[in-house]
């Protein structure tokens, strides 16, 4: 289950003229029954909301006054997440007879045409405040109170991310929350710019369309809308069409494979870059410190103090903490044992919160061994596994089984393949051979029954500053270098890298550098020496323009590489 929460707007979404039918109701205490948790996220003051609807019971949250106020159902208890709403502009506001009227705690309302109004009477104050719609109504709060913070409050209350969570709602104060759930739904009556926003419409309107989207949770966890979402694409590579090839979701089980130093570390490390960057949760089974720190990780343990299995679970308890375990301070032989013991509780935490969003296992050969005896099957692990190994036959068989999507890296490609199938005993996919073959990985989304495509490898930031610096400043070697010998070949000018080239550039004769220019043989260069399709394709047009002049080209092309590789050059 990836889908925890349901946050759910009340006006023109659950409710229909303020009203929520019982049959409505009833959908959502299914929901609650299969062991997810609902949010009630609406512009309403607590007061009103506590007198139209019939059971806030079924909620385990309420974000009031459009993300002003928590309000615990269960519990009765409120809390303010701003600052109480202005008594001086609702004052003035009311000496203007802006009609109706009405201030929450945090919270001041009132309706269309009256915006001009209330905007001239918070410049007048001096009031950093700001005017949300939500269709008809005109609602003020404090400057960067919405939805979306309320939710984000309510969530961390529950120990929930904003991953695990579906949003539906109808109207313009919904964007916020919107672009914070990993999935956004609109319902069918919703203004044209939230269904634009919205990752899918449901066919019902208001209540008929929650309902719908209950029974599209219960029964298979959204999983045939939520590839949908455009939200955070962790890329694997880029195809022989420079288009991005992306994990399915976070529900993939991973499995990156290769001799030793051919990559697999770099490639995934250019994943959990991505994990970082997007905000989802990882807890990473290092046990030979192959991966250094990573922004917002905790590592625990080192070679003279191995980590404790209650160390990481207490961090890892918290939504925003990701965990980097060092196994290097336990001997070979007891890793597998001390994985064994930390794995269920990372199943428990799973289950009950769908986090950690990923486990990313190195040396997953050594951890998860083909002569373990303990048996797996898919309700015992954990979906959103990242796996990484020398060896894929030596890992043990049920999670080989497990495995949807398989990244090979290095030269032996086929014969990893080869050995992965022999292991799971099912026959071999047809691999196209190619001359560049190790250049490039190879991705295998065995779920879908596809042959595995080549891809170029998606370098992570660390690899990327590497890139740069090597091709900006390092010896590429007489086949890779660049060499200006303009039209009769007198020149033999050797550029080994792109300082070298700039510096040559600057310095030949307008003759020579178009004559280079209009053969095309920078961006050849650019794409097949330096690696670098993007700078290639931005190059092309200016090798066709012959309006430009001889200076004009070249400040054009020094700048396109400069903007690209700045640090170094």
């Amino acid at each position: 289950m990836h889908y925890h929460v349901l946050a759910c707007d009340y006006d023109g979404t659950l409710a229909h003229n303020g009203k929520v039918s019982g049959e409505h109701i009833a959908a959502l205490y299914k929901l609650r029954a299969s062991g997810r948790k609902l949010i009630l996220v609406t512009g309403r003051q607590l007061s009103d909301l506590l007198q139209v609807m019939p059971d806030l019971n079924v909620f385990d949250r309420v974000v009031a006054e459009n993300g002003g106020l928590l309000y615990n159902p269960k519990t009765h208890e409120e809390r303010l997440l701003t600052a109480p709403a202005s008594t001086a502009l609702f004052s003035t506001l009311k000496s203007l007879r802006v009609e109706p009227l009405s201030a929450g705690q945090t919270i001041i309302a009132t309706w269309q045409p009256h915006e001009a109004t209330v905007l001239k009477a918070i410049r007048e104050l001096g009031l950093e405040l700001e005017i949300i719609f939500n269709k008809g109504a005109v609602m003020v709060l404090p400057s960067g109170i919405n939805k979306a913070t309320g939710l984000q409050a309510a969530l961390t209350d529950l120990e929930l991310s904003e991953h695990n969570a579906i949003a539906i709602g109808d109207a313009e104060n919904d964007h916020a929350m919107f672009s914070l759930c990993e999935l956004s739904v609109a319902v069918n009556n919703a203004i044209p710019s939230v269904k634009q926003h919205a990752d899918f419409i449901v066919s019902g309107h208001h209540g008929h369309g929650v309902s719908e989207l209950v029974e599209m949770i219960i029964n298979n966890d959204c999983a045939s809308i939520s590839k949908q979402s455009r939200k955070h694409q962790i890329v694997l590579g880029l195809d022989d069409n420079e288009l991005p090839v992306n994990l399915d979701n976070c529900s993939s089980t991973v499995l990156i494979c290769g001799p030793s130093g051919s990559g697999k570390t770099s490639a995934a490390i250019a994943i959990v870059e991505q994990l970082v960057e997007s905000k989802y949760q990882f807890c990473l089974i290092d046990p030979e410190r192959d991966f250094d720190h990573f922004e917002g990780a905790v590592v625990l343990g080192n070679s003279v103090r191995p980590p404790s299995v209650e160390e990481v679970v207490q961090l890892i308890q918290s939504p925003d903490q990701n965990v980097i375990v060092s196994l290097l301070g336990l001997a070979m032989t007891d890793r597998p044992a001390f994985f064994a013991a930390l794995l269920p509780h990372l199943q428990e935490l799973k289950a009950r919160t769908g986090r950690p969003h990923w486990t990313v296992v190195d040396e997953a050969h050594y951890l998860l061994p083909s002569a373990w005896n303990q048996a797996y099957d898919r309700s015992q692990m954990l979906d959103g596994m990242l796996l990484i190994t020398v060896h894929p036959d030596h890992v043990a068989k049920p999670v080989l089984k497990m495995v949807d999507t398989f990244v090979i890296v290095g030269s032996d490609k086929s014969e990893t393949i080869s050995a992965f199938c022999s292991a799971v005993e099912e026959s071999e996919p047809l691999l196209e051979e190619r001359k560049d073959s190790a250049r490039q990985n190879v991705v295998w989304f065995r779920s879908k029954d596809t042959v595995p495509v080549y891809v170029r490898p998606w370098r992570s930031k660390r690899e990327h500053h590497r890139h740069q610096r090597k091709y900006a400043e390092g010896n590429l070697g007489a086949y890779h270098s660049f060499y200006f010998r303009g039209a009769s070949g007198r020149l033999n000018l050797c550029a080994n890298n792109l300082l070298m080239f700039l510096h040559l550039a600057n310095g030949i004769d307008d003759d020579t550098w178009l004559y280079h220019l209009r053969r095309h043989d920078y961006s050849r260069w650019f794409r097949y020496s330096i690696k670098d399709a993007r700078l290639s394709a931005e190059v092309e047009p200016v090798e066709n323009d012959f309006n430009l002049s001889p200076g004009a080209s070249r400040d054009r092309i020094k700048h396109m590489i400069e903007a690209r590789y700045s640090p170094p050059v």
